[in-house]
């Protein structure tokens, strides 16, 4: 028989092993998994430490694009691994409609204009960004800096300039349909577009499928198809000799959504993440780091004193989401065999 120590010290210890684990299992739950949250790319590096610090979640890094995203949750659809995902608006639907997110309405969905959410909750917008042309003036070689897409076409351009890929990237998709829109098409019909980028792909552009911030700002790709947001980050934050530059044919405005994953694994956590990226906190943080955050009032003057003036974007205009998504298919099948 073991002394009444012994057995009390080994229950002591079983009870304190217990809680450890209990401890160490609900630490282990303090994670949220985004598929397409790039430090470099939004700003969601100040983001993902304010969740962080705010939440008590991390939520680890993650460099995918829009498409690769909705591949990888597809492919996981029977045993998901992220929690929540963020895509480019032209994504959101066709992500919802294979099944992958689950409606959720976090804090703050009322104020969110029904044109910028699903009606059932499944995603919904957090900011926009006006697509255009993220120069480094210093990688020009004396060029002058492009003021239009047709300058993109002059031999003097040739090997400078860059864009995402149309077949996997929401901004790269954006592009086709900003520049089909601004010399004359439609959403149903993208024969401008096309001709452009054939005539564009004499040019050597480089076309990469990841962000490419990083490549701006050292020079590497002199010209980027980007987003106002990341030209003023290069300009105001890292103190690059970078401008932005709204063509004069006209561009779009752009919304990124956010949704959660249907049967995510900290899906409690996501939902909280959900929360955050609405919260006056968030939105204002995203203002700060040049979007325009969907509620538009979290937008400071500072912030806004940092743009281009509305009479350069008054040729931005809203992309019809909708529309977009119809004409995804036909601009990955048009570029894909028509361009590459």
């Amino acid at each position: 028989m073991m002394p009444k120590r012994f057995v009390r010290t080994l229950a002591a210890a079983l009870v304190g092993g217990a809680a450890l684990f209990a401890a160490g299992a609900a630490s282990a739950q303090e994670t949220a998994i985004c598929y397409n949250c790039p430090p470099e790319w939004a700003d969601w590096g100040s983001q993902l430490k304010a969740i962080r610090s705010r939440l008590n979640i991390v939520v680890p890094p993650d460099n995918k694009n829009s498409g690769q995203s909705i591949a990888a949750l597809i492919a996981e659809k029977a045993s998901p691994v992220a929690d929540v995902t963020y895509l480019g608006g032209i994504a959101a639907d066709p992500a919802r409609d294979a099944g992958v997110l689950t409606p959720y309405k976090p804090k703050g969905w009322d104020k969110i204009p029904a044109s910028l959410k699903d009606p059932e909750g499944h995603w919904f917008t957090i900011h926009s960004g006006t697509l255009g042309l993220f120069v480094n003036k210093a990688a020009l070689g004396g060029k002058p800096v492009p003021q239009s897409w047709s300058d993109l076409l002059k031999p003097e351009y040739k090997g400078l300039v860059g864009y995402l890929d149309p077949t996997s990237a929401a901004v790269g998709q954006l592009g086709v349909m900003a520049i089909n829109l601004a010399l004359g098409g439609s959403y149903d019909n993208l024969d401008p577009a096309i001709r452009f980028f054939k005539e564009l792909h004499k040019n050597q552009p480089i076309v990469p499928k990841q962000t490419s911030y990083a490549r701006v700002i050292s020079g590497e790709i002199p010209i980027l198809l980007d987003y106002d947001f990341n030209a003023y980050r290069g300009q105001y934050k890292d103190m690059a000799p970078v401008a932005f530059v709204i063509p004069k044919e006209g561009t779009l405005v752009f919304p990124y959504v956010m949704g959660l994953v249907k049967n995510g694994p900290h899906a409690a956590n996501g939902q909280k993440v959900l929360d955050f990226v609405l919260s006056d906190e968030s939105q204002a943080m995203w203002g700060n780091a040049f979007l325009r955050p969907v509620f538009a009032d979290k937008l400071s003057a500072e912030a806004k004193a940092k743009f281009l003036p509305e009479s350069e974007y008054a040729r931005a205009k809203p992309v019809d989401l909708k529309k977009l998504a119809a004409a995804q298919a036909a601009i990955i099948e048009r570029y894909r065999n028509e361009v590459k």
